[in-house]
């Protein structure tokens, strides 16, 4: 099996300098690429200075997270790819029980390991943690991560388990199956393309799995932070637009409404915290959802197979009203 490694770099010389030399020493069964998207420093010269043996495409612009990747991966041959972002470690034979998964189970489609803090070793990481999936109100969350509580790595998910979707942070995804689904949708630019993409892999009878065998630590935030207002702006857009695509009908206009409103008191919290950039965010990414609303609509995936895209409620009610629960009480 084919595996190829694909990282996407926009100015992140120094995250290159941190990590790369671990993916390079850690896959030898792996051809490495680094996939540029118009850094203005010197990241490529590094690379092909230090690493001549890695290869590395270069994007015209910088196409974000989506582009940056449905681009590149048009050139690249492999049986399974796996998309790793620039600030990421990965450790030795990380590969190995990949490599197994996919060749015990042909139907699976992606496949995600343990993905834990690169600062702080004994805790899992924000972005996928042990697995994501969805609630009835369609928040992503993730086994060993709520919210802002993360949960201590004591093996308690050292398993393979059905996900509903995979973190992109290092997200392996066989070739033949990014392309049936015309890859990652364009509209979104980064943030929660991996969520839309894994709905509708799996509306499409693909497994989405999670594999605790094999684990990478990761930063977190290194492109965009938590407090960035686009980073704000492109989660809540881009969350209504998952949305909007895959809900099965009889549930779409409920839970837009309800996500609305919800939305609604975000703003309000933004505004007591004087956190005012967060507010024009927000309501600028509203306007833009509505302004792509109708085209958005016309990607609804025909294929319904797949309504069971929430688990355990709604975890913003169980959270906020019911009080602070466990992953595993709520799940």
């Amino acid at each position: 099996m084919k595996i190829a490694v694909v990282i996407l770099n926009w100015n992140g010389r120094a995250l290159l300098e941190q990590f790369l030399p671990s993916v390079v020493s850690y896959s030898p069964e792996a051809a490495i690429y680094v996939v540029d998207n118009a850094s203005e420093d010197n990241s490529v010269s590094y690379v092909q200075t230090h690493f001549p043996g890695i290869n590395i495409l270069r994007n015209t612009e910088n196409l974000g997270y989506v582009g940056g990747y449905n681009q590149s991966l048009r050139h690249i041959e492999a049986d399974v790819y796996c998309l790793l972002n620039s600030d990421v470690e990965v450790t030795p034979h990380w590969l190995a029980p990949i490599t197994k998964r996919f060749q015990e189970d042909s139907a699976l489609g992606v496949l995600q390991p343990k993905m834990k803090d690169q600062r702080h070793r004994h805790l899992f990481e924000y972005a996928g943690a042990a697995g994501g999936f969805i609630d009835s109100m369609g928040y992503p969350y993730c086994r060993g991560r709520l919210f802002q509580h993360i949960e201590e790595d004591r093996a308690q998910y050292n398993d393979i388990m059905d996900i509903q979707w995979a973190s992109g942070a290092c997200f392996f995804v066989r070739s033949d199956v990014f392309w049936e689904l015309g890859g990652f949708d364009e509209d979104y630019f980064a943030h929660q393309e991996e969520v839309d993409f894994c709905w509708r892999a799996r509306n499409r009878r693909h497994k989405v799995q999670y594999l605790g065998h094999s684990e990478v630590y990761h930063i977190g935030g290194a492109t965009l932070s938590n407090m960035d207002p686009k980073k704000t702006f492109l989660n809540f857009r881009n969350s209504l637009y998952t949305l909007t695509k895959n809900l099965p009908k009889n549930r779409l206009l409920p839970v837009l409404l309800s996500r609305l409103l919800l939305d609604g008191f975000a703003v309000l919290y933004f505004l007591f915290n004087l956190k005012l950039v967060h507010v024009v965010a927000v309501f600028w990414s509203h306007m833009s959802f509505y302004k792509h609303l109708r085209r958005i609509l016309r990607k609804r995936d025909d294929v319904k197979k797949s309504t069971d895209y929430y688990r355990g409620g709604s975890i913003v009610w169980q959270y906020f009203v019911k009080g602070k629960r466990k992953w595993g009480e709520i799940h």
